[in-house]
């Protein structure tokens, strides 16, 4: 009886690393990176994936009404790249990633790239009040009503994880993704960058 006692936890223990890891299974980019070499994944601290052109899924299709009650859409940022930010106000990451995010947006604006965030939580004045505070001039998508926008990246994007950045390429595909507070501006312009370069080679 003792023993079984003794037992329990360590298969309690057991069981919930299982359902852990067929969590992390779910995730398609985090497959194609296990089920192969080379598919682009960036060393450090294990939350930037990169997709190679040849891996990359279908191209995101998505609309939505922004803070300011404009209507974006895919096919608008076709042709070239997107970088999409989940985020919402209260987030402590989104808030330390702000500034950096801005600050990428300005210096691409007109070479290629433009960003987009997509708020999960938030009602208009707190976005707006947000962008204030940290002079964000890219729009948000206010996605906490349907969900919609969370539904379109879904294969991208694991629950709950705010917040994440994805780069788009010319066809509304993935082509790269931080999962988290991007700490190292320079990884993600450089992922930009990148991505921009492919243009005109897919022919």
């Amino acid at each position: 009886m003792n023993q079984r006692r003794r037992l329990a936890p360590l298969l309690a223990g057991l069981a919930a690393a299982a359902l852990l890891l067929s969590g992390c299974s779910s995730d398609p980019l985090a497959d194609q990176y296990r089920e192969g070499s080379n598919k682009g994944f960036i060393a450090g601290d294990g939350s930037v994936t990169e997709i190679a052109l040849a891996d990359r899924g279908e191209a995101i299709e998505f609309s939505g009404v922004t803070e300011t009650g404009e209507t974006v859409t895919s096919d608008a940022s076709l042709g070239e790249v997107l970088v999409v930010n989940f985020w919402y106000a209260s987030c402590a990451p989104c808030r330390a990633e702000a500034s950096d995010l801005q600050s990428l947006n300005a210096q691409f604006e007109n070479e290629g790239a433009s960003f987009l965030g997509v708020n999960v939580r938030d009602q208009a004045p707190n976005a707006i009040a947000f962008n204030e505070t940290y002079s964000v001039t890219y729009p948000s998508v206010l996605d906490v009503d349907t969900g919609a926008m969370q539904l379109a990246f879904s294969g991208s994007i694991p629950p709950n994880a705010v917040p994440t950045t994805l780069v788009l390429d010319a066809e509304g595909r993935v082509a790269a993704r931080i999962l988290g507070q991007v700490t190292s501006p320079s990884i993600l312009e450089t992922l930009i960058r990148d991505t921009i370069a492919e243009t005109g080679t897919t022919e």
